[in-house]
């Protein structure tokens, strides 16, 4: 077996495997992971935070973020295996927000300074839930486990068919450079944009402003400026170009579902 046909393998198990569907846009997903067994990584990996990181002690921006997530929660509209909703603000000058399989949210405090309002920071968290709803973290666990398996077969059979070392060498360095992301940034960068839509349906959901989403993003883009932003081809991210011109398009969509929602608030 070689990287060639690897690769093909590979790509032929990624376009047509139907493990798992994503329920808000019916995209067909590799799964290789079980919920009960992303719950507990969920879990593990925010108690570890809880531990590393500074908790905020301040009892409004706690019962803000709370409150903000718990509207989402809901308008989620679906059970998540095993989710036990937790909403933890960490004290911290990033501007950034992370949502952990089990229902586990964290906010910093950064993010909540450069919001403006309580629809923007529902637009990020929308966001970060729709990772977990959408099991993302799981798929790409399952991608990188496809290549590592793919490669153990491939050198078990260059093994066996005594490959010259060079070129087995060469074989091992082409998976490793799928295995760090040349066939799995694409992914990334389409999960980047799924959470955008589906987090932005769920914002409206629970009566935020779908309008805040680009809106907060310029703000974003102006605040990190251009320095140090990869080229979008190697990035697991749209540019911010991209995202605010996706966010635009989208939020007429979901206006009339942000109207009757906030009505119930």
């Amino acid at each position: 077996m070689n990287l060639r046909l690897s690769a093909a393998c590979l790509a032929v198990v990624l376009g047509f495997s139907s493990c798992a569907v994503v329920p808000e846009t019916g995209r067909r997903q590799l799964m290789l992971v079980t919920p009960d067994d992303e719950a507990k990584m969920g879990l593990a990996s925010f108690t570890a935070i809880k531990e590393q990181e500074k908790i905020s002690s301040d009892p409004a921006a706690n019962a803000r973020v709370r409150r903000i997530g718990e509207r989402i929660a809901k308008s989620v509209g679906r059970e998540l295996p095993n989710a036990q909703w937790e909403f933890v603000v960490f004290d911290s000058e990033q501007v950034n927000a992370f949502a952990l399989p089990g229902g586990k949210v964290g906010v910093y405090t950064g993010l909540l300074k450069l919001a403006a309002s309580d629809d923007e920071v529902a637009i990020v968290m929308g966001h970060e839930i729709a990772h977990v709803t959408s099991r993302h973290g799981a798929e790409r666990t399952s991608q990188t486990g496809l290549v590592s398996a793919i490669a153990t077969v491939g050198e078990m059979g260059m093994e066996a068919k005594n490959v010259d070392p060079q070129k087995r060498a060469m074989v091992l360095a082409g998976y490793g450079l799928l295995s760090s992301g040349a066939a799995i940034l694409p992914f990334s960068r389409l999960h980047e944009t799924e959470a955008d839509s589906v987090g932005l349906r769920f914002a409206a959901g629970a009566g935020y402003d779908p309008r805040a989403g680009a809106a907060f993003w310029r703000k974003m883009s102006k605040a990190a400026g251009d320095a140090g932003k990869p080229f979008v081809l190697f990035s697991t991210h749209p540019s911010d170009e991209q995202r605010i011109a996706n966010l635009e398009k989208l939020a007429p969509q979901y206006q009339a579902l942000y109207e009757t929602s906030r009505a119930q608030y």
